[in-house]
């Protein structure tokens, strides 16, 4: 779906939707739980329908090794991989786009002193063994999201484990929110500074009632539009959040001050595309953005989309193999810009639109079905105007 968007000002209240992260993590204890009756505020999206569908396989009664199909969510599938292991012996595992050529390197090697088959071919990967307790080495510069995995899997296993990070813990906040899930659930972890987590074996996830809160990834994009002169009042949001991407209010804050400003990304990679996008309006003014190589192997390559998608809009950017400096103007050129098949780069240059000297053209629309499937309804019904191509 391409559209055309006419410059515009925003104004109203909005509720971001239930954050994705916290809602993947609350399915898998609630599955294992036996008590998805008792989750309250999920919302649908492309991400959290694979989850659904996925956990909906693993634990079918049918023979054999069933097929889980990821959709383009490298949560579900890096979640669940572990978990697949201890419920069903193995898997097979399917994606879409680019999600199969992101790295699983960290588990094969835990596989492969464990005596785990893997085979990853095409677009497919297929593991099957058994996932035995002991000790696990992780890296924590290529995703927290194998640690994730193996918290959720481990406690189920007759024996205790340990997981040792072997370099620093990048996106730590999301193993925070894999922690307070977990706990909630009844499972216990010891976290030893992000450097070391013991798991006791032999645990049982318990029944709870779970409220899943607002998306602070996906308010990123709302104060994004306040910095373009929306008035937007957001609610919903919870302060004392253990998602890390609250941090984009305190950002935003700090980049309405002048100066040159370099905003580590290492904790926070969703974050860039609506940061780039207020950077984009400090008029003169040098932001760069740093340690965000990760943010390459995302749906697209975000480093060069959230650059290209700048650059259609007149904004000078330059990018490099792990940050991008973007360079703020006073006015910002219509244009057209490639979506790249990427929920945060549409998003993000929805709400540079309302700045645009003329209309925006974004190609690839749909993709913010990923994610937020309603937030181009949101986007008209705060005064945006949107046209269907």
């Amino acid at each position: 779906m391409d559209i055309r968007l006419t410059p515009s000002t925003l104004r109203g209240a909005v509720t971001p939707p239930p954050s994705k992260s916290l809602s993947h993590r609350a399915l898998i204890a609630a599955a294992l739980a036996r008590s998805t009756d008792a989750l309250s505020n999920l919302a649908s999206s492309q991400d959290i329908d694979a989850t659904r569908r996925c956990l909906d396989a693993l634990f079918s009664l049918d023979d054999g090794f069933p097929t889980l199909d990821c959709g383009e969510s490298g949560s579900t599938l890096r979640f669940l991989i572990p978990l697949s292991l201890v419920l069903r012996g193995g898997a097979r595992f399917t994606g879409r786009g680019r999600l199969m050529e992101r790295p699983q390197e960290p588990y094969f090697a835990i596989f492969r002193e464990k005596r785990i088959h893997f085979e990853k071919t095409g677009g497919e990967l297929f593991v099957t063994g058994a996932l035995t307790p002991g000790r696990c080495a992780l890296p924590g510069d290529v995703s927290s999201q194998f640690v994730t995995g193996l918290l959720y899997a481990l406690p189920l296993l007759q024996g205790d484990s340990e997981i040792e990070i072997t370099s620093p813990l990048e996106s730590r906040d999301y193993v925070t929110m894999t922690l307070d899930v977990l706990k909630k659930y009844g499972i216990c972890v010891e976290n030893q500074d992000f450097r070391r987590f013991t798991v006791p074996g032999g645990q049982k996830y318990l029944p709870r009632s779970y409220a899943v809160e607002a998306d602070w990834s996906q308010a990123g994009f709302w104060y994004a539009a306040n910095f373009a002169g929306a008035k937007i009042v957001l609610s919903g949001l919870d302060p004392a959040s253990p998602q890390g991407d609250k941090a984009v209010a305190a950002l935003a804050e700090r980049l309405r001050d002048p100066g040159c400003a370099d905003i580590d990304l290492s904790q926070i990679p969703d974050l860039l595309p609506p940061l780039a996008a207020m950077a984009a309006l400090r008029p003169g003014e040098k932001t760069v953005f740093s340690h965000a190589a990760r943010l390459r192997i995302k749906e697209s390559d975000r480093i060069a989309s959230t650059a290209a998608m700048l650059r259609a809009f007149g904004v000078p950017c330059q990018e490099g193999p792990d940050f991008l400096t973007v360079t703020g103007r006073e006015t910002l050129s219509g244009c057209t810009v490639d979506g790249a098949g990427d929920h945060r780069i549409v998003m993000a240059a929805a709400v540079l639109s309302c700045r645009a000297g003329g209309p925006v053209t974004v190609l690839g629309a749909q993709a913010v079905n990923k994610s937020y499937p309603t937030f181009f309804e949101e986007f008209k019904r705060l005064g945006g105007i949107v046209h269907v191509l």
